[in-house]
């Protein structure tokens, strides 16, 4: 069975799209499936390439039992339309770059990562990265009820 290949993308890569990467990552490895996918993130922006989750974000995933040290940023690359399965972006305005930077034949893979919430109220994924720490906590809060419903959606 061929791994199922999914991207999560925000803006630069360092608060919501790993935050995302770990979350799923930890939701597979406690239901023992990790091995039947292949997990990454990106962004839509060179901003941070190279460097290591915000620290505010690693310290909200620290605190619920999900590491993002091993997570270093990076953009999205034309090659990621066509080797991933599913491509999440984190807001509107991520998804619109996706599909304007992606061929059309791949715009099928392209979603927005909240359509998979199971309580879901809002589309965004809001970015944290101006914000306080009570931002930081909301993204989880998301990324986590978003990825079970992915998960959910994905298995059956």
């Amino acid at each position: 069975m061929s791994q199922i290949k999914v991207l999560f993308v925000c803006m630069g890569n360092i608060c919501r799209s790993p935050t995302a990467e770990g979350v799923f990552n930890k939701l597979l490895d406690d239901l023992g499936t990790s091995n039947r996918f292949f997990v990454d993130s990106a962004g839509t922006h060179a901003y941070h390439v190279g460097e290591s989750p915000d620290n505010r974000a690693q310290q909200t995933a620290q605190q619920r039992g999900v590491k993002l040290s091993a997570i270093r940023a990076r953009k999205v690359a034309a090659s990621d339309f066509e080797q991933f399965d599913y491509i999440l972006a984190m807001d509107d305005d991520n998804y619109q770059l996706l599909i304007d930077a992606s061929p059309s034949e791949y715009h099928h893979k392209i979603k927005l990562f909240l359509e998979f919430a199971l309580n879901r109220e809002e589309n965004n994924v809001p970015d944290p990265y101006f914000g306080g720490q009570n931002g930081f906590e909301h993204v989880f809060d998301l990324v986590e009820d978003a990825s079970q419903g992915f998960y959910q959606t994905v298995i059956s």
